[in-house]
């Protein structure tokens, strides 16, 4: 491991880097693209990927991710922002088949053999997913920034968006939340090296299973955990629906150490960003709480919504493919007493 600390040279980590929800609506307030048929998914419910219809029953996906180091070895680095990267692909139900990459590098400031092994991490990662980096683009730049576009394919049956969820739906999550809390714990040098590894297996893990989530008619919606966190992209889940979600707080697991950096007030600032975006909406969000269900994840898990008829079903699949996920909680008709809320904590 390389004795340089890319952290040191952001003042930003991972997805926590993104731009904060009002911020981003004042943004793309008011802009249109030119209308396009075939165009089935674009930015207007902030849906994980853009999914375009090119006959014959297929679709291409496509994404784009990169952001600031969240962790100090370029080789980790780059994993992550490409396991980070694919997971858009996987979040719409479909299957990769190209990434090209994005690279920011201070020249004068960090060697180019760092920026490399930022390359050789993303290789790995693509392997893992069976697909080439087959190009990019690169600039200097002050800070080190890295991410992948990546294209995808599926049929538009299998084409799962972020806002088709149903009343009575079961939500299920297939990662632990805390990836921000324990980054900046790393980047404040406070982080038990014990955590470490779990911290980079679980950013590293690829959500490939959204793949299969595809096939499933019973899976109504989905989308990836990230930088708005778990109430933040549940929210977009929600909006436009005439649905409250139910969530079970003491289902929802955690990274070891992240209720331990939690109470040390160890988080990262952008956790404040996402809760504030949110606790209007949120019932009974209150004392630390708010800083896991808050906290911006770097290629987070799955959130699911799947048919409350097919949970048997569901879940010996899950059992089947040796993935421990959470079941969180559920969504229901919202009715007048739910007033504003739309998710409330249990």
């Amino acid at each position: 491991m390389s004795k340089i600390k890319l952290t040191a040279y952001s003042k930003a980590a991972g997805c926590g880097c993104k731009i904060a929800p009002e911020a981003l609506q004042q943004i793309l307030s008011g802009l249109q693209s030119i209308p396009d048929k075939n165009l089935l998914v674009g930015n207007e419910s902030n849906d994980d990927a853009a999914v375009y219809d090119i006959g014959d029953g297929q679709c291409i996906i496509s994404t784009t991710d990169f952001f600031m180091p969240i962790v100090d070895d370029a080789f980790d680095f780059g994993k992550i922002a490409a396991a980070n990267s694919i997971s858009d692909i996987y979040a719409m139900g479909g299957k990769p088949i190209m990434a090209i990459a994005i690279l920011g590098w201070p020249i004068e400031k960090i060697p180019v053999t760092e920026a490399q092994r930022v390359l050789q991490g993303a290789i790995e990662i693509c392997k893992q997913a069976g697909i080439p980096l087959a190009g990019g683009h690169s600039i200097d730049n002050p800070e080190p920034v890295f991410g992948l576009a990546v294209t995808g394919i599926a049929k538009k049956e299998h084409i799962k968006k972020n806002n088709t969820s149903k009343g009575g739906d079961l939500l299920y999550l297939t990662k632990p939340l805390g990836s921000g809390i324990l980054a900046t714990a790393l980047k404040r040098g406070k982080l038990d090296p014990g955590h470490y590894p779990v911290l980079l297996k679980n950013m590293t893990s690829l959500n490939s299973f959204g793949t299969l989530c595809g096939s499933l008619s019973y899976i109504h919606a989905m989308t990836d955990v990230t930088g708005f966190g778990l109430l933040g992209h549940l929210d977009e889940m929600l909006k436009g629906k005439d649905l409250v979600a139910e969530l079970e707080v003491g289902k929802i697991k955690l990274l070891p150490g992240t209720e331990e950096y939690s109470k040390a007030f160890i988080y990262p600032d952008n956790t404040t960003r996402n809760y504030n975006a949110v606790k209007e909406k949120v019932k009974w969000l209150g004392g630390l709480e708010f800083m896991t269900l808050c906290d911006p994840q770097t290629s987070g898990g799955l959130l699911i919504s799947v048919s409350a008829e097919k949970r048997q079903e569901f879940e010996k699949l899950l059992s089947e493919n040796k993935l421990e996920v959470s079941l969180i909680g559920k969504l229901r008709s919202k009715t007048d007493t739910d007033h504003q809320n739309i998710i409330d904590l249990l």
